[in-house]
């Protein structure tokens, strides 16, 4: 079996990437799915974020849940936060990833997919067999962000800077999919690509 990471920085069109990977077959484990489901009413998380940055962050749980927004802006601008919460997160996300592959094991599957926004920032490359980057032009990436309800310049400059450069992530990719292009001709080249993994899997 070939695990792939999927990544790419916010804006560049990863999530539509994930859903045509689904729609090709290919079992997909979303860890910011895992996260929203960690952070939501009754998830394992929200008592340990809570003790974590409840002083420090207003409003932080709303309805017993997570304010995933107010978490964002807090941590997102400070490093040291950033790590205190990843190391909530991290063990939690790690060990439903091990179920979802544990399951494809299982199932016999040739190719799935582990979908991984800081794939490369937390070497989540050694976990997988090869890696598959979502990316863009810089002013492309901007102006998707932009249209997003309550998304700021501000807010995204803090985003990218807790991440890595994208121009990094290119050099450490196996495979690198350019959504900045008609859509069906993006997913030509994802098509290809996923052919190209099988072989890999096959031996080819």
């Amino acid at each position: 079996m070939i695990v792939l990471g999927l990544t790419g920085s916010i804006g560049m069109g990863k999530s539509t990437i994930a859903d045509a990977l689904r729609k090709m077959g290919l079992p997909v484990h979303d860890a910011d799915a895992i996260v929203h489901k960690l952070l939501n009413k009754g998830g394992t998380a929200v008592d340990a974020v809570e003790a974590a940055f409840g002083d420090v962050v207003p409003d932080l749980i709303v309805d017993g849940a997570v304010n995933r927004e107010a978490l964002g802006y807090h941590v997102f601008s400070s490093p040291e936060e950033l790590t205190i919460l990843e190391r909530i997160l991290h063990p939690l996300v790690r060990a439903a990833e091990k179920r979802f592959l544990d399951e494809a094991v299982r199932r016999d599957e040739e190719v799935v997919v582990l979908d991984i926004p800081l794939l490369f920032e937390t070497v989540g490359e050694l976990r997988v067999d090869a890696t598959l980057l979502v990316t863009a032009p810089e002013e492309t990436q901007e102006r998707r962000v932009l249209k997003r309800p309550g998304m700021t310049v501000e807010k995204l400059k803090n985003l990218l800077e807790s991440q890595m450069p994208d121009a990094e992530k290119r050099q450490r990719a196996d495979y690198i999919l350019d959504t900045d292009q008609p859509l069906e001709d993006t997913l030509q080249d994802l098509r290809e690509i996923v052919t190209l993994v099988r072989k890999k899997n096959n031996g080819a």
